[in-house]
């Protein structure tokens, strides 16, 4: 059985503030969700505002997708994907 590595679809949201950091991930999780849930797709959300790691977590566990949030160099990465893939 081969593993394929999804894609990755990257986000650059610094410099917005909430709400607006969260109304353009939950609409792009809206787009891609057919990618997101076979495991094809994830999408990685960039974001220098702290609020952000936590409210777009929370609203894309609740649609039930896996979510991993990092924070380096002054910005903060937030990896959404399919659920149980170690997120």
């Amino acid at each position: 059985m081969t593993m394929t590595v999804p894609e990755e679809l990257e986000f650059d949201l610094r410099g917005q503030i909430c709400p607006s950091t969260l109304l353009t991930a939950l609409r792009e999780v809206n787009r891609h969700k057919e990618g997101l849930r076979s495991g094809e797709l994830r999408l990685l959300f960039v974001t220098d505002n702290r609020t952000a790691t936590s409210t777009i977590p929370d609203a894309v566990r609740n649609m039930g997708y896996g979510v991993q949030v990092s924070h380096a160099d002054g910005t903060y990465r937030i990896d959404v994907g399919r659920s149980g893939e170690g997120r």
